[in-house]
């Protein structure tokens, strides 16, 4: 072996060392309720789209068997949450699946729908688990111990598998619809409310898989936050400029000055507080397309040598924060 291959040896036994300490810290909670035969991870994806169902996962991971490179399943590629779906179906003790129609969510409201997607996930597993690790929330009418974990998707394994197989799970289905619901760039979007679906919407109206509830109060909801944060921008001494700018290359919810700097601002808002920082939606698609639509704006406004920020402002129930220089541009 010469220096070059022992050299890539070695990072590839360091980088790896690495990523056995980060799932040894992701397993704190595993080893906390180390005593009980079935730990069981619970997560749901599908809380926040305007179409598709809410699924939840249920994972009852193998004690005797580690599998790498487990995280919160936004974290991951799409390539990784496949293959590690794959893994995970294959070693894990249990899994379930549990799944609620978007008539459902219309039906009950979307926290009370993800309750019963879990409950369902639950049921499905072939062992009874001893333990629940939840992500934040509290089941009710589920005769298990359960410990809710704020961001447990990031902090505990179990939680992660059951983030990924959800989330495929969910994805592939939403793959599916868009193969017989076209219009709607439902295989993209996974539901969620992106240009081009809002205008599949507008020109072809809701379909069977649409939530009638969500639909309705997207836009009226929007605005009311970005009122809300913008108020809230004039209290820190801004400037606002212009509300729901909008180009060929997406929106920017609050374009504003704050002394010498020019301030494109995305809104992100959630009703309760029990699912993470709304801002953490903010990932670089999204911040690539936040750049492309400010780029536009700076050439139709002849400005592209102005000093320019990209803020967040994230709002969470009544809890209002500003991110202030939250990332940078992204070009491409």
């Amino acid at each position: 072996m010469n220096k070059r291959e022992e050299e890539k040896l070695r990072r590839q036994e360091e980088k790896l060392e690495k990523e056995k300490a980060r799932i040894q810290a992701m397993s704190v909670y595993e080893e906390e309720y180390a005593s009980c035969a079935y730990i069981c991870g619970i997560d749901e994806v599908g809380r926040g789209p305007l179409a598709g169902p809410v699924v939840a996962g249920a994972v009852i991971l193998p004690k005797d068997h580690t599998i790498l490179y487990l995280n919160d399943s936004k974290k991951l590629s799409e390539k990784k949450r496949e293959m590690l779906y794959e893994e995970i179906m294959e070693h894990a003790v249990a899994t379930g699946i549990g799944m609620v129609s978007p008539a459902r969510i219309d039906e009950i409201n979307i926290l009370q729908a993800t309750y019963e997607a879990m409950r369902m996930a639950i049921s499905q597993l072939k062992v009874k688990p001893d333990v629940l690790l939840n992500d934040a929330v509290t089941i009710p009418g589920v005769d298990i111990p359960q410990v809710p974990i704020i961001k447990g998707d990031a902090k505990s394994v179990s939680i992660a598998a059951a983030s990924i197989i959800a989330k495929v799970t969910r994805d592939l289905l939403m793959k599916e619809y868009d193969q017989v619901i076209p219009g709607y760039d439902f295989a993209s979007n996974k539901g969620y409310g992106t240009k081009a679906h809002l205008a599949g919407l507008k020109e072809l109206g809701p379909s069977p898989i649409h939530r009638m509830t969500f639909i309705s109060n997207h836009r009226k909801t929007g605005t009311r936050y970005e009122r809300i944060a913008g108020e809230y921008l004039k209290s820190k001494g801004y400037e606002i400029l212009e509300y729901n700018y909008r180009s060929r290359t997406g929106e920017i919810d609050i374009i504003a000055r704050d002394g010498e700097y020019l301030v494109f601002c995305e809104v992100k808002y959630r009703s309760g507080t029990g699912s993470g920082d709304p801002a953490e939606a903010v990932d670089e698609r999204k911040q690539r397309k936040i750049s492309r639509c400010a780029l536009h704006y700076l050439t139709a406004k002849g400005r592209t040598d102005a000093a320019c920020r990209f803020d967040v402002v994230s709002i969470a129930g009544t809890k209002v924060r500003l991110y202030q220089n939250a990332f940078d541009y992204i070009g491409g």
